[in-house]
Order: structure tokens, then sequence, then C-alpha cells
């Protein structure tokens, strides 16, 4: 009998439906393979969407994400979860229900805006998320729009950035990522880590595109990192290089030509190496 290999780890990712495959669960299953991990679904929502725009969205039963979540759960050792598109507050409250019994680190990506600017949470969601979802983070992973809807208040400077990162974790999260990229001003992007040890800055400088699946990738590449059994802060910081190499394999697609962050594993990497060399 041949001996198979077994996966590394396994991470759950909570999230809707991206028909233009660019976000939601499929972005997340690249970035988990691309760390060799092997990735789990609980799909929340359905949306037809492509690279111009969300046409139409869907949410499911929560009967069905909780069937999801208690199915992979009772049958596969999960090592991290990641959370994205939750689209309704009861979605909300049962997702945050089975976490509490789920003994894995929790990424909290709080995604409320397409990219294309599209509302992806019904009334009332928010509330929900503050409450329920946000005291189970183990990293919370917000861009700007999100942290300022969490947080009722504008963040426009980059000196905004430390006193929402602060207030933010004050919402119960053990450590917050806050993700700077939509402050347009300068020549970097600025994202700030904040746990109890402190804080820490990571610049990289600004690329201009119209992103699409960057904040899904990013969020994913941490739970990934975390399945692996990283301490939190490390996982952050092996992520966020990760998510850099990934922009550098982008790749625009669709009519509105949006860019998609590509996580490649680096073994496959050092295959292309070779077979493109003469």
């Amino acid at each position: 009998m041949t001996a198979h290999s077994k996966p590394r780890s396994f991470a759950l990712t909570i999230a809707g439906s991206d028909s233009g495959g660019g976000a939601g669960f499929l972005a997340d299953l690249r970035a988990f393979a691309s760390q060799g991990v092997f990735g789990l679904t609980a799909i929340t929502a359905i949306t037809a969407q492509n690279s111009r725009a969300v046409e139409k969205a869907m949410a499911l039963p929560t009967a069905m994400v909780r069937a999801q979540i208690q199915s992979v759960a009772s049958d596969f050792p999960i090592g991290s979860v990641k959370t994205g598109m939750l689209a309704t507050a009861p979605i909300v409250r049962t997702v945050a229900e089975m976490l509490a019994k789920i003994a894995a680190p929790a990424v909290i990506d709080p995604v409320m805006i397409a990219s294309s600017g599209a509302r992806l949470l019904d009334d009332g969601c928010e509330r929900a998320l503050i409450e329920k979802l946000l005291p189970l983070a183990t990293v919370l992973t917000p861009n700007l729009p999100e942290a300022e809807a969490l947080l009722g208040r504008p963040i426009r400077r980059a000196r905004d950035l430390e006193g929402a990162a602060v207030a933010l974790r004050a919402l119960g999260p053990a450590a917050v990522l806050l993700k700077g990229g939509h402050l347009e001003h300068g020549r970097e992007v600025i994202d700030l880590y904040l746990d109890g040890n402190g804080l820490r800055e990571f610049r990289a400088p600004r690329l201009r595109f119209r992103g699409h699946g960057t904040g899904c990738t990013l969020a994913s590449l941490v739970a990934a990192r975390l399945a692996l059994g990283e301490p939190v802060a490390r996982a952050v910081a092996r992520a966020i290089a990760a998510f850099r190499r990934a922009l550098a394999d982008g790749v625009e697609v669709g009519t509105a030509a949006v860019y998609t962050p590509q996580p490649v594993p680096a073994r496959l990497k050092r295959l292309g190496t070779r077979l493109s060399r003469p």
C-alpha cells in the first residue's frame, strides 16, 4: 500500500461567494493553499458579481450556515477560522455561537462593503459584529472604511491610525491588524498591528491599482499562518510578507481590469523558475 501524505493543517473560511473569482471564499482558499494549509468552507451568501459590480446577493439560511460549520468541525481538526462576508445579523450570531465551540484562533475580517461600493451587510449587522463576534477574535483585520463603520468616526490621516487601532482593540479582539491601504495620502501604505505587547508598523511602497480580493487574501494568509501553529505576531508578519509577494504576482481581470493578488505556493514558484531557465 502506498503511503499518502496528509495536510499540514486545516483552516475554515466562513464567507460569501464571488462569481467573478477574485474575492470571497475563493480568494481565501487560494491563500490557504499557498501556505500549505487545506481549506474548508462554510458559505454564508451567494453573490452575482463581476469585475464591475455586485449585481445581486442572497444570504443563505442560518440553519444551512450552522450545518456546514457543524459538519466540518465534527470531522476535521480545524487549526484556524477566518470569517468574511456574514451578510445578516442572525448569521453573525450563529457564527459567534459556533466559534465559541471551536478551540481554534479566529481571524475576523469584518467585510461590509465590496470593492465596487455595494453594501454586503444588512441593518443591525454591525452591532451584532461588535457585540457577539469581535470579543472572539484572535485578530481583527478591518480596512479603513470598515474601521470607520465599527468606530463611528472618520480616519483621515496617518496620525489617526494608532488611535483607531487602540479603539478597535478596546471592542474586544486580542489583536488588531488595521489595513491602511485606503489612506490615499503619501507614497507608502501603512498597516498597523496592535496586541497586548504593543504596536508595530508595516510599511510598503504604495501601488496604484484598483484592487479586488486584497483584504480577503491578507486576512486568510494570517489565518493560514495561525493554522500552522505560529504565534500571532509572527503569523501576521509572515502573512504580510506573503501578501506582498501575492501582489507582485497579481493579475488584472475583467473589463474593469481589477487587480487581484495571486498567492502562489513557494514550491510552485521554484518549479516555475526552473522551467523558465534556458
